[in-house]
């Protein structure tokens, strides 16, 4: 794998990161080429070329694939905006051109060359329980480490119906690979949950098996079992509902008991009326 970085500085503010190489200048409304390239020149017409904002995260800026451009995970503010030079990869010039370059677009910038398709499975996903919330809810949160490219992560039940719709939190490491997780909440404690990491060809997966015995909820993960928490504190909310009802009721019942008690003791005693 080979990179490069390079800082793009817009309208000649000064850069405040150094690097070796010197900043790129341009203005804004102008186009600007990143310089990236391979030493010796060797084709990069087969190899994976992706830009990247490091000072957004790893942002994708542009990304070559497969023979083609692959945007769809684009940020937004460059779309329409990128390209490489086709017909200069097999030179092993893999430079950008940002065209039409906005004051936001200043930052540092990386690009990576990878030749051929490096596969790599994660971790097992390993859960673990995070506690309750104000509603009842158990935090179950699943995490998987050491992935490429980026695999995905879902939920499930113990039907196998997904239960995550949003997507999981995604890092990147240039070292370690893409980590993933994830947190869900559940409401049923006496059921399955299934955490699955895929990616192609490649699956892991981890279960949680969640049962209230006694006065404690087991959780059993990965056929390990272990105590989670006591099962009066997922139940003590809904205790805490109906003595609070409760209260309230008896409150209300023992005020107009009161209320009646006074206004009896307050009525003066009749004189009987005499008679002739």
């Amino acid at each position: 794998m080979y990179e490069v970085k390079c800082c793009i500085c817009v309208n000649n503010v000064f850069c405040i990161i150094f690097l070796s190489s010197s900043p790129v200048m341009t203005v804004s409304g102008e186009d600007v080429i990143l310089p990236c390239s391979i030493k010796p020149n060797i084709s990069a017409v087969n190899m994976r070329v992706e830009w990247i904002r490091l000072d957004l995260k790893g942002s994708i800026v542009h990304l070559y694939e497969d023979h083609k451009d692959i945007n769809t995970d684009q940020l937004q503010s460059y779309r329409g905006r990128t390209q490489v030079f086709t017909e200069e990869l097999e030179k092993g010039n893999t430079s950008l051109k940002l065209s039409r370059v906005q004051i936001s677009d200043e930052g540092l910038y990386k690009c990576f060359i990878q030749s051929g398709k490096l596969t790599a499975v994660g971790s097992v996903p390993v859960i673990t329980v995070g506690g309750f919330d104000g509603s009842g809810g158990l935090h179950l949160q699943c995490e998987s480490k050491g992935w490429n490219p980026e695999p995905d992560l879902v939920w499930l039940n113990s039907e196998g119906v997904t239960l995550t719709s949003e997507s999981p939190d995604t890092h990147r490491d240039d070292t370690d690979g893409f980590s993933v997780k994830h947190m869900i909440t559940v409401y049923n404690t006496d059921t399955k949950y299934h955490c699955r990491v895929r990616m192609r060809h490649h699956m892991m997966e981890a279960e949680i098996i969640i049962s209230s015995e006694y006065r404690f909820l087991f959780c059993t993960v990965n056929s390990e079992r272990q105590v989670c928490f006591p099962a009066q504190m997922f139940l003590s909310w809904r205790s805490s509902v109906i003595l609070i009802s409760v209260a309230v009721v008896l409150s209300v019942i023992a005020g107009i008991l009161i209320t009646v008690r006074e206004n009896t003791e307050r009525e003066p005693e009749r004189e009987p009326e005499n008679t002739e």
